[in-house]
């Protein structure tokens, strides 16, 4: 930028993209600071390096605001868990599998987990009972990774978003009017 560019010859171009020609670089500074803009490199491997004339300061904030927003657009896609108990009731199984549709659409992936206490871990039967009526419940949106399997006390099995149903899913729908 400006005075730290070390060679003799640039191609220079102009605030509005317009190529000026090849020019010395003291001359190219000397039209850069009539215009009240900087000289910056903009592609020093080229034969001659390439300047443009630019408000460096405006150019730094511009590419600092797409970064953030291109930062804030990013999908971030976490891991949620939902935990249910063998011995769990109708209400609270739907509430706790629509939140679990919720998390899918969102995009996240969702670890479902059947927590066993005292003897009931000696009926595993009735956690993946339970994990396949959630499998089932929510098909229409995500998919299992990883099926049920035991650890210890508790039984966990992993969904994921299901992004070729949900496609199929939204072109059924009728476009609302």
């Amino acid at each position: 930028m400006n005075e730290d560019i070390r060679v003799r010859e640039v191609r220079l171009v102009a605030p509005d993209g317009e190529q000026i020609g090849i020019k010395s670089v003291p001359e190219a500074l000397q039209i850069a600071r009539n215009m009240d803009l900087d000289l910056v490199e903009v592609a020093p491997n080229a034969a001659p390096p390439v300047c443009r004339i630019m408000d460096y300061g405006k150019y730094k904030y511009e590419a600092a605001q797409r970064a953030k927003e291109s930062r804030r657009k990013a999908t971030h896609a976490g891991l949620k868990e939902m935990k249910y108990r063998p011995k769990i009731g109708t209400g609270d199984f739907g509430t706790k599998t629509a939140k679990v549709c919720k998390f899918l659409e969102d995009g996240h992936k969702v670890k479902v987990t059947v927590m066993f206490r005292g003897r009931e871990v000696f009926h595993p039967e009735l956690g993946g009972q339970i994990l396949e009526r959630v499998a089932e419940a929510v098909a229409d949106v995500g998919k299992v990774d990883q099926f049920p399997r035991l650890d210890g006390r508790n039984m966990t099995m992993l969904l994921s978003p299901d992004r070729v149903s949900r496609q199929r899913r939204k072109a059924a729908d009728p476009p609302n009017d």
